[in-house]
Parts: C-alpha cells; structure tokens; sequence
C-alpha cells in the first residue's frame, strides 16, 4: 500500500514511496543522480522543494529505478569519479566507499563486531553549577570525572611499546576547563589519571569554578586528552550545564520545572559535616556495598515507586519527585539498589513529615526507610548505616536528624564517547567523537531511508549495518540519511531465514575510525507468510517466485527500531 511520508532529503514536500522514483521529489531525483554520475539537461525543478532549480543549475535525470533489490549490485560499481580521486564530500551527495577498498574495510569491521577494541571516555558531571561572587571560589559539587574504559586502552598501550616509546609514552594525561564562549581566557585544570582495580583509568576535576563575571547562563565543560607523547587523542565536551545564583529556598512549583528532578532521572548525593567543603564525601558504591567516598561519586537513577505495593513488586512511576514519595536509588554503574525509601525536606537539620512540594536542585534532604521506626539512610565516615531520628514532642511533624542524616541532591548527567582505530593506525585526533541520539525510519519495501539524528556529525562519516556499508548523505551535524541495505547483504542464507536479524549500528569515518554506538536495527520478516512445511514440495516447482516473495516479505514495511540499554 502506497503511504504519504515526508521527503527524507528536503523535508519539505510529500510524496509516495514505492519502488520506482517517478513519484519522488525532486530533490531525491537529485541526489540518485549525483550518485550515479549521470547528469543530463532537464526542466525546472518544484519550487516547493528546499533544492530549488536556481541551486541546482538543471535538473538530473535518474539512471535507473531506486530499490533494495538493485542497489547492492549496481551502487557499488559505479561510484562517482570525484570521490575515487579522493576529493571531500559535498555535503548534499550520496557517499560509498571505494569498491577496491570496500571489501577489505569489511573484512576488517567484521573482525572489529568479533572482538571489539573500543575505548570510551566518559564524562559525569552536575547538571547545575552554583556561581560564585567577589574573590569566593565555589568549587562544583559534585566534581567533573573522567573514566576511560575499554579494551582499546591496552591495546594501544601494546602499540606505542612496539615503537619503542615505552610505559611513559603511554600514559593519558588531559586538560579540563569551561568553553571560552563567555571569555577569551578560561582557566583549566590538569588530570591526572589513575588505574583502578577495575582497569578503568579514573581522574576528577576538584577546583573548577565559574565566576559572577561571566553572564551566560549556560555553558559546556571541554576535555582535552593526550598521550604524554605529545600525540593528541581529542576534544570531548559535557553536556549543557545551568548557571543559578544559590538553592532556591521558595517552595517549588511545576510551572517552573527546569530545576525540578523527575522520575527516572539521575542524582547525585552529597553530605558535609558542619558545611565544611574538606569533609565532604559523596554516596557510592564499591565492591557491591553503599559506602561515602571522599573521592569518588556514583550517579543514581531516582525512580518514583508505588507505595501501596510490597517490596518484592515496586512497580516505578512517572512524574516529579515530591517530597513524601516513596523513592528507589538504583546505581547506574553496578545496578545495586537501596531499599524502598521516604524522601523528607530538611529544615535546621529537623526531617520535615508533612511537605509535599516538588524536590528542587540542591535542596538538603533525607532518606527514611519506608516501614521502619524513624531509620534515616546516614554515613559514619566511609560507611553507610541506618539512624533512628527522636521524635520532637512539641511538633508530631518533626523528626531530629544528625549530621550524617542530612544529603545535598542534584541531578547529573553522563556522556559517553566509544571509537576505535582498529582498522588504521590513526594520527590524527578521534574528535569530533559523534554521538547517536534518535534513529527514525522513513519509507519500507524496496525503498527504506533511514535518518541518524545526533550530534557532532560531518561529511566524511558513513553508516554501517553490522558489517555492511549503507549509501550515506550527510544533511546537517545533526543529521545523517541513508539507505537501508537490503538484507541479502548480510549472507546466502537470508532466503531461507523465518526469524528477525539483528545488526549493531555504527559509524565509520573515511581513514576507518570506528564509532559504535547502542543503536541496532532488525529486519522482521512476516511470521505468518509460510505454513510450516506446506510450501516446501512446492520449492522446485517455482523456486524463483517463491524466493522472490519471501525477499518482498522480507522488506515489506516491516522494519524495527531498537536501543539497547
């Protein structure tokens, strides 16, 4: 059935999908042209379409129709002149690597999905940073930390040992500080890492502020990473972080939900003794049991739960947390748990019962065990224990707290970046590191484009299916369309196959650096096409119009999106 979809290319005008192009917009024309390098004179293109004939010069006409059946064989084999002489991509042409290349860069992607050699960076940070005024410096709470994990570490450590350069060349040294948006100068800190026993190299951040000089109210933490051979690795930048004056102390309102924590959403907890930043230790997790690090600080993830239900069931909850809630920390590197727990405000280190109102960023707060008698979520120096608060007798509503019992909350982000240089010894810096947000399919049948959504994109990246190549076009740094490879592509046996087949998605810059991400993509064939061996008598009469339906089942409108967690 024929469906109205907007144009994948110029999202600006509708047209049908189906397997010949006569019906797609011009714009699409376009582009399959230029991917086949025939350029023929023709008429004025639709105004309405964003490439209009004064852009373009002519109109190009297509050489052939556009499906999944004839791509693979035809594409490859004739590839545009301009891009085998190594020239840049423009940014609106369709883009596959050169066929003599091709094979053996798949060769090598497979064995990179056989043993992936990733290294990742990944950065955690506050959500909100507290400014600081006159000649005070209020360090951000909790600090910035870097972790670099994966496989991939080691095996360049092997790499810079064969050259001879030794331990010392080795090592990851970096540089941390704000985005020069709102100064020509900022300072930077340097990071010093070092291994843990996990063999992630971990470094943090302590004495990075921002100062009431500045006026923006937003800004970006810029990582930059070396080998301490002087070889550059990249430039990786946080997430948006908001500037505020101090903790609000007026009562919350939903109106205003940008300092609001939902459900779902990730926190950090931190207590400090007497308000002293020295003693300061933050709650985390470390050979599966809650402990308070002085050092180091794990992120949450803050789930709303149903207060009617046992223990054992907990089913979460959507919404804003509000005081009185019954709440699960879950930890979101090891997934250990806390016990269900009240969340209570506290005021002049008394736990407040009755306040309802929405939890806001940096509030002081406490943690009841829910069904105990007053057992408050404390630390004793580096250990996590349980605190009987004592009942106020001149206010029911009030219950007496010790220093331990009372928590800072803020919500944190994370970002991660993964690449491996694998296929090629790479000089140059991984950065920009693109990063996968959102994959949206358009179309189906013989004709499937599917848009990569993102951040930090560029001309010279291509989309892979597991180990196959899609015909890539790069829209924006935010966007990537490209072609989903038929699923013949993927081996012999797929005429034979009743069940989905599962592919990682990925992105590979043109000199082979490999960026991985969480995304894949399944073709689900039609379950209920064949009876169970009623068909296969029939195979030798009419193989070929059996094969073919089972191909058109296959790609019939019948594809699935999944991100894995």
């Amino acid at each position: 059935m024929n469906t109205m979809h907007k144009c994948p290319l110029c999202c600006s005008c509708y047209t049908k999908l189906i397997i010949t192009p006569s019906s797609l917009c011009p714009a699409w024309f376009l582009a399959q042209s230029i991917t086949s390098n025939t350029y023929q004179q023709g008429k004025d293109m639709d105004s309405s379409c964003a490439l209009s004939s004064r852009e373009v010069g002519s109109a190009l006409l297509p050489p052939e129709p556009l499906t999944h059946l004839g791509r693979l064989e035809s594409a490859e084999g004739r590839l545009r002149s301009r891009a085998e002489g190594g020239r840049r991509t423009p940014p609106c042409c369709w883009y596959r690597s050169n066929p003599d290349q091709l094979d053996l860069l798949r060769d090598g992607v497979r064995r990179y999905l056989q043993l992936p050699a990733d290294q990742t960076v990944l950065i955690l940070h506050a959500k909100v940073a507290q400014k600081s005024y006159g000649s005070e410096k209020r360090f951000f709470c909790p600090p910035p930390c870097v972790y670099l994990t994966g496989p991939g570490w080691k095996l360049k450590q092997e790499q810079i040992k064969a050259s001879d350069l030794g331990e010392a060349g080795f090592r990851v040294c970096g540089y941390m500080g704000l985005d020069s948006m709102g100064s020509s100068h900022m300072e930077t800190q340097k990071l010093n890492f070092e291994e843990q026993p996990d063999s992630k190299e971990f470094s943090c951040a302590k004495a990075l502020y921002i100062s009431d000089t500045e006026k923006r109210k937003h800004f970006r933490l810029v990582l930059k990473l070396f080998f301490s051979n002087g070889q550059e690795i990249g430039t990786f930048h946080s997430k948006l972080i908001k500037v505020i004056s101090k903790p609000s102390q007026k009562k919350q309102s939903l109106k205003n939900t940008e300092l609001c924590i939902s459900s779902g959403s990730k926190v950090s907890l931190f207590n400090r003794l007497r308000s002293q930043t020295v003693s300061t230790r933050y709650l985390s997790v470390e050979g599966g049991t809650f402990i308070a690090s002085a050092r180091q600080w794990a992120a949450f993830t803050l789930h709303l739960a149903d207060e009617h239900c046992n223990r054992s069931e907990f089913p979460l909850r959507e919404g804003y947390i509000r005081y009185g809630s019954v709440v699960q920390l879950i930890c979101t590197a090891t997934g250990i748990t806390l016990p269900p727990l009240i969340i209570r405000k506290v005021t002049k280190q008394y736990a407040m019962l009755d306040v309802d109102e929405p939890i806001s960023q940096l509030h002081k707060c406490a943690f009841q065990f829910q069904g105990s008698n007053r057992m408050y979520l404390c630390l004793s120096t580096e250990k996590v224990i349980q605190f009987q608060a004592s009942p106020c007798p001149k206010e029911a509503n009030r219950e007496l707290l010790n220093d331990g019992s009372c928590w800072t909350i803020i919500g944190t982000e994370t970002v991660e970046y993964t690449f491996s240089d694998r296929l090629a010894c790479i000089q140059d810096p991984v950065s920009p590191v693109p990063l996968i947000t959102m994959l949206e399919l358009t179309g189906g049948g013989d004709v499937a484009m599917l848009e990569v959504q993102g951040e930090y994109f560029h001309a010279n990246l291509k989309v892979w299916f597991g180990d196959v190549e899609a015909e890539t076009m790069y829209r924006t740094s935010k966007s990537l369309v490209c072609v989903v490879p038929d699923v013949s592509a993927f081996g012999s046996d797929w005429r034979w196959l009743r069940y989905p087949i599962t592919v990682p998605l990925s992105l590979i810059r043109n000199d082979g650096l490999i960026y991985s991400s969480s995304f894949t993509f399944t073709y689900t064939p039609e379950q209920s096409f064949l009876p169970a061996l009623q068909v296969l008598p029939e195979l030798t009469q009419d193989s070929d119009t059996l094969l073919n339906s089972i191909h058109q089942e296959f790609t019939r409108t019948n594809f699935h999106l999944f991100m894995q967690s």
